[in-house]
């Protein structure tokens, strides 16, 4: 069991991570992503911004406590939260027929969807084992072996919209 936990704990951190650093990487990406948050019509307009940047600070927060030993326990429970406040604010954006994009990991411009919610529920299945107690150390190389995992389960969650977009119907061409 302690190699699921440390694959689900990697899977978070990097997730998170990379959610992070997509918000942030270029001038205008935390513009862009404080546009989406005002799309939502979720948070007043004034403070749009205030929560745009507690978000990304939280999210940043997550690896930086899944890493050090003694808040190991938090990074899981900040990604929880987290997590449970977007799918909410998802499943509430999709009820009131809001148009509005996924501004998951800053660079995608796919429409919020039933999909984008059965991700949520499934890190949110990660974060309750990454919160199970680690009683034994486990071996350096069954370790990394989780943690590899983790991190192509990570690739996997953070390129979901491209990956869907690879099997999704071509559009018609126009015709002359």
């Amino acid at each position: 069991m302690v190699y699921v936990v440390v694959a689900c704990r990697a899977l978070l951190a990097l997730v998170f991570l990379v959610s992070a650093v997509g918000k942030l990487r270029g001038r205008g990406a935390f513009g862009a992503f404080v546009a989406e948050i005002r799309a939502w019509r979720l948070v007043p307009a004034r403070s749009v911004p205030v929560v745009a940047g507690g978000v990304v600070v939280a999210e940043a927060a997550v690896p930086v406590l899944s890493v050090v030993p003694v808040s190991a326990p938090f990074g899981p429970l900040v990604a929880g939260f987290l997590v449970a406040v977007f799918t909410l604010g998802i499943a509430l954006t999709r009820r009131r027929g809001v148009s509005a994009r996924c501004a998951c990991f800053g660079r995608t411009a796919t429409p919020l969807g039933r999909r984008h919610l059965v991700r949520n529920v499934l890190l949110l299945g990660a974060v309750g084992v990454a919160l199970a107690p680690v009683t034994e150390p486990g071996t350096a190389p069954a370790v990394l072996v989780a943690v590899g995992s983790g991190a192509l389960g990570a690739l996997l969650i953070t390129t979901m919209d491209e990956i869907t977009a690879l099997f999704a119907p071509l559009p018609d061409a126009p015709r002359s």
